[in-house]
């Protein structure tokens, strides 16, 4: 790995490099104004920005409030990186592709237990490599993941409960036919290459590329100095967030990390290879299908999303947890890097993409539509009523399209079973607030219930079908 000079621009920690090289992103100034520009207009909470130059050098830079009790945010300021976990289960299974431990297309039945029934269909099996590519016909989320605590969802589902999804699943479509993004792929994945080399998932990307790579401040388990400068989060709405606990699928989405981690997981990836590591690195960023019109990019690779762009290509990969956005991407020709960390549910992937090719624009701030305000209030009182009255069926029926596999009548009846002692009796709904965020509007209404006042929080799209549904202390 190239050797890093990190040049920090933020909080007290100045570290200027060792020589001026010309730079290929903006200046800080520039940059600054960005990220200023997203707190300003309630884009971001905080922000921060790593850079990586051609020559190796570094720049952080940092904007905004690391929330209640946390450090001023700079480089060594920790955040949930959620699925960008991906990429380095994708870099675990490269690595022991290499070494001979598994194969990319050994079924995964293999290191499972053998009353698992994976499903299969057509004789064909899934694949280590299907999981990896997101072409395994496996759903996004586990049908029998139903959280006791909807603010930690991941928290209590466990490997048993995998298994029996798994046993009892039918595919829908053929193996390999289509992409379909899945936390629960990848989830496996990360499950399986723990249980071929017998320990931990937490073990593996800790002995296999976090220490390599001397990743510090990089884990699912927060060590001292990671819970020092962990930052809190923040929902799209300013709330804070918990943290998520992601036991089972921890492949999917358990890290947390630093800006100056990740800018050494970032140099990693470009450049010459020097280590047997760094080989597999450049492994899991081999293309592997490409994605249908309107994906996330043009094609993927281990985890990795390779977008297309005039100037050549962008890998990258995305993440978000409750109270975090994180973004991280390079361009291996030109040899930079930008890592993005955010401690809000605002997304800030166009940040990343804009600095690595300027050609691809920043995100205008959403201009929420006013004249339909009074109608999502309505739709969502009358939803969240039915909620009340137990019609979860015709709930369900004005569940968005997308999550509709979340939100189904027995896990809706699940959560409002589960949150329904808590509150006692639903007295009234009253709206209070509205804010459109990556084209969804949240919809808070006041609910006064037994217990107290509560946020209703009712996620909608344009069509008024539900995508969402929290219930929280008023913030």
């Amino acid at each position: 790995m190239r050797s890093l000079r990190v040049a920090a621009v933020c909080g007290g920690l100045c570290l200027l490099p060792l020589t001026v090289a010309a730079q290929s992103f903006p200046s800080d100034a520039e940059v600054r104004s960005i990220l200023e520009d997203r707190v300003d207009t309630d884009r971001a909470v905080g922000i921060v920005v790593g850079l990586l130059e051609p020559d190796g050098s570094t720049r952080i830079l940092a904007t905004g409030d690391a929330g209640a009790n946390a450090r001023a945010l700079d480089g060594r300021s920790v955040f949930e990186i959620g699925s960008i976990t991906k990429v380095f289960t994708g870099i675990l299974l490269a690595d022991m592709a290499r070494r001979g431990e598994v194969r990319l297309d050994d079924p995964v039945s293999r290191y499972l237990p053998e009353e698992v029934r994976v499903p299969s269909r057509d004789g064909r099996e899934i694949t280590l490599l299907d999981l990896s590519t997101h072409h395994s016909a496996l759903p996004r989320l586990p049908g029998n993941l139903s959280p006791a605590d909807a603010s930690n969802p991941y928290a209590d589902y466990t490997v048993e409960q995998m298994y029996t999804f798994l046993s009892s699943y039918e595919l829908t479509r053929d193996i390999g036919a289509e992409f379909e993004y899945s936390n629960l792929a990848v989830g496996l994945l990360g499950h399986t290459l723990a249980r071929a080399a017998n320990v931990s998932y937490e073990a593996l990307v800790t002995e296999r590329v976090l220490e390599p790579l001397g990743m510090e401040s990089t884990g699912i388990t927060l060590n001292d100095s990671m819970r020092a400068w962990l930052t809190q989060g923040h929902d799209a709405t300013g709330a804070q967030a918990s943290l998520w606990d992601i036991p089972t699928l921890a492949g999917a989405g358990a890290l947390r990390s630093n800006t100056v981690d990740m800018l050494r997981f970032v140099s990693a990836n470009v450049g010459d290879p020097r280590t047997e590591l760094e080989r597999a690195m450049r492994t899991a960023q081999e293309p592997r299908a490409q994605l249908p019109d309107g994906g996330a990019g043009s094609s993927v690779a281990l985890n990795w999303i390779i977008r297309a762009t005039e100037r050549g290509q962008i890998v990258w990969h995305n993440g978000g947890t409750g109270g975090f956005r994180t973004f991280i991407g390079f361009d291996s020709t030109r040899e930079t890097g930008v890592v993005v960390l955010t401690n809000s549910g605002h997304g800030a992937d166009d940040i990343g993409f804009h600095l690595l090719d300027p050609q691809l624009p920043l995100a205008e701030p959403e201009v929420p539509d006013e004249a339909g305000e009074e109608d999502r209030y309505r739709a969502a009182i009358a939803w969240v009523d039915l909620i009340v009255a137990g019609e979860y069926a015709e709930a369900a029926d004005q569940v968005n399209p997308a999550v509709a596999a979340q939100l189904d009548a027995t896990r809706l009846e699940s959560a409002w079973n589960q949150l329904a002692p808590q509150l006692g009796p639903l007295r009234s709904l009253e709206p209070k607030d509205q804010l459109l965020q990556q084209g969804f509007y949240v919809v808070i209404l006041t609910g006064s219930f037994e217990a107290g006042d509560f946020d209703v929080q009712v996620v909608m799209a344009d069509d008024h079908t539900v995508a969402g549904f929290f219930v929280r202390p008023p913030s």
